[in-house]
C-alpha cells in the first residue's frame, strides 16, 4: 500500500468509514451536475422520499446538449429543452446553484468548476462525467461516476469506492517548440496503455509536469481515465496557488493563508511509497496523433503507422479493427491523412491558453476550402476573455467558425455532429467509434494547435512548419 502520498492523506481525511462490503464510504466535498445523468438521479431521490442532503455542496451547469450556434429558447431539439428544464426545475427544487446560459458562469462542468474556484486542492470531487479527472489538476481527488452513484451522492455526500493503488507517472525536461500536453498524454496512454492505469490514481510528476501552467495541467489529468486510471493529479504548488487566488469561490483574506497552508501540507512526501513508478524523457515527446479507435493509438506526426507485427499480440486484433473501421493501412505515414471537419474545444482542450496556441498557428493564414472548422470556447467567461483579445477575429478571419460554449463535438449530444464517413481533426478527447456522432465517422486527436494546422492544409501536418 502506498504511503505518504498526496492520495492516501485525502483518502484518509475523507473517510467515513469501512462498508460490510470492504469499501470505503468517502465523503465527497464537491458534487458537480449537469443536464445528462442528473434527471434519472433525481427521479429516483423522489421515488424514495429523499432530499438533496447537502445542496450548498452541489452545482450545477448546462453543457452537453446545449447547441452552439443558436441559444434560443426553446430549444430547436426538444429532448434537449425538457432535459435543460428538469435540471432547471431540480435545482429550483433543492435550492442548487445552477450556472445557466447567459448568466456569464455557464460552460463544460470542468471547464467552469476550476475557473470559478470551486475546484481546490485537497477535495474529493464528484461528477456524473468520466472526465471529473480533469480537477486532479490542483490536488484533488475527483471521480467520474454513474447515474445511480449521483443519486447517492444527492443523498447522502459520500460514495462508496474501493481504494485505489497509485502510480507515479514522471516526465522530465523541457517540450520542445510545437509540443504541448495534449501531446504528453497522448504520448502517455500510448506506451501505458488503455488499460495500463486500471486500479491506479495516476500521480503526474516530475519536472515537465512541474513546469506546465494550470490549464495545461488539466489537460494531462482530464485523460488520465482513457489510460485506464481511476482519477490522476499533480501536487498542488505556488502555480496551483497563483491560479486559484482571488476566484468567486476561492478562499479570501486570512481563510486563504491558512488554506494554503492546509494545501502545502497534502503534498505527497519526498519518502512516500508508490505502487509503481514510471519515467518519461520529455525529449522523446513529438506532436502526436491519434489513428486508430482507442486514445492509445496514436504516433508522432512523423512517424508511419505500425505494422500488427510490432504490436503485442494482445494489440493486435483491435488494432487490425481500428485499421478496418478508419481506412488507414500499416506503414502509412500519417502525416498528409486528408481531413474533412476541423474542431477545437471540449473539456480537454476548450480553454483559454488552448485558443491561444490555435489563433498564433491561424493568424495571417486561411481554412483550406472545402473543410469545416469550428471553435467552440470551453465557458461563457473563456468566450468572453477570447473576444476581448481579439481572438475570435482571428478565427473568423480565417475561416473558423466562432461559437458558444458547450461540449459540442466531442460527445455530439447536441447538432454538431460528423455526417457520414468525415474525418475529424479534434482536440477532444475519445476516438471511439461513432463518438462525434456519426456511426461511421472517424476522429484523429491532436492538440489544438495541430487541428489549427490540418484545417489550413485539409491534411494532419507537423504544426512545427508553422512556428
Amino acid at each position: 500500500m502506498s504511503r505518504g502520498t498526496l492520495f492516501d492523506k485525502v483518502w484518509q481525511q475523507h473517510t467515513v468509514g469501512t462498508l460490510p462490503s470492504g469499501q470505503t464510504q468517502l465523503f465527497i466535498g464537491l458534487h458537480l451536475i449537469h443536464e445528462v445523468t442528473s434527471p434519472q438521479a433525481f427521479a429516483m431521490l423522489r421515488e424514495r422520499g429523499l432530499k438533496v442532503l447537502y445542496p450548498q455542496r452541489t452545482v450545477a451547469t448546462v453543457d452537453h446538449i446545449v447547441p452552439t450556434d443558436s441559444l434560443a429558447r426553446p430549444l430547436q431539439d426538444s429532448l434537449a429543452e425538457e432535459m435543460l428544464q428538469a435540471l432547471e426545475a431540480n435545482c429550483r427544487e433543492h435550492g442548487i446553484p445552477l450556472f445557466g446560459i447567459g448568466s456569464g458562469r455557464q460552460g463544460i462542468v470542468h471547464v467552469i468548476a476550476p475557473e470559478q474556484g470551486l475546484t481546490q486542492p485537497g477535495m474529493t470531487i464528484a461528477c456524473g462525467d468520466s472526465h471529473t479527472s480533469t480537477h486532479g489538476a490542483f490536488g484533488a481527488i475527483a471521480f467520474g461516476i454513474g447515474t445511480s452513484q449521483v443519486r447517492d451522492v444527492l443523498a447522502t455526500q459520500t460514495l462508496a469506492l474501493n481504494k485505489l493503488k497509485v502510480r507515479k507517472v514522471e516526465v522530465n525536461g523541457t517540450l520542445a517548440p510545437g509540443v504541448y500536453a495534449k501531446d504528453v498524454i497522448l504520448h502517455l496512454i500510448r506506451h501505458l496503455g488503455v488499460n495500463g492505469g486500471v486500479g491506479y490514481a495516476y500521480e503526474f510528476a516530475g519536472t515537465t509536469i512541474a513546469q506546465m501552467s494550470m490549464e495545461e495541467r488539466m489537460t494531462v489529468c482530464n485523460m488520465a481515465i482513457e489510460g485506464g486510471a481511476r482519477c490522476g493529479y499533480i501536487n498542488p504548488d505556488e502555480t496551483t496557488f497563483a491560479y486559484l487566488k482571488g476566484r468567486p469561490f476561492a478562499p479570501q483574506g486570512e481563510a486563504w493563508e491558512t488554506a494554503v497552508a492546509w494545501w502545502r501540507s497534502l503534498r505527497t512526501e519526498v519518502d512516500a511509497e508508490y505502487d509503481d513508478v514510471v519515467v518519461f524523457d520529455a525529449a522523446t515527446i513529438a506532436p502526436t496523433v491519434t489513428w486508430g479507435i482507442t486514445p492509445g493509438q496514436g504516433v508522432a506526426v512523423d512517424e508511419t503507422l505500425p505494422s500488427l507485427e510490432m504490436l503485442p499480440e494482445s494489440e493486435r486484433g483491435i488494432a487490425q479493427e481500428a485499421y478496418d473501421y478508419m481506412g488507414l493501412q500499416p506503414g502509412q505515414p500519417i502525416r498528409g491523412t486528408k481531413v474533412d471537419v476541423c474542431f477545437i474545444g471540449s473539456c480537454t482542450n476548450g480553454r483559454i491558453s488552448d485558443l491561444r496556441e490555435a489563433a498564433k498557428v491561424l493568424e495571417g493564414r486561411k481554412v483550406k476550402p472545402g473543410v469545416k472548422a469550428f471553435v467552440v470556447p470551453g465557458s461563457e467567461r473563456v468566450k468572453a476573455q477570447a473576444e476581448a483579445e481579439g481572438l475570435d477575429t482571428i478565427f473568423e478571419a480565417a475561416g473558423f467558425e466562432w461559437r458558444n460554449p458547450g461540449c459540442s463535438m466531442c460527445l455530439a449530444m447536441n447538432p454538431d455532429k460528423l455526417q457520414g464517413r468525415q474525418v475529424s481533426a479534434s482536440s477532444s478527447n475519445r476516438n471511439f467509434k461513432g463518438r462525434q456522432g456519426s456511426a461511421a465517422g472517424r476522429t484523429l486527436l491532436m492538440s489544438p494547435a495541430m487541428v489549427a494546422a490540418a484545417a489550413i492544409t485539409g491534411e494532419v501536418t507537423d504544426v512545427r512548419q508553422f512556428l
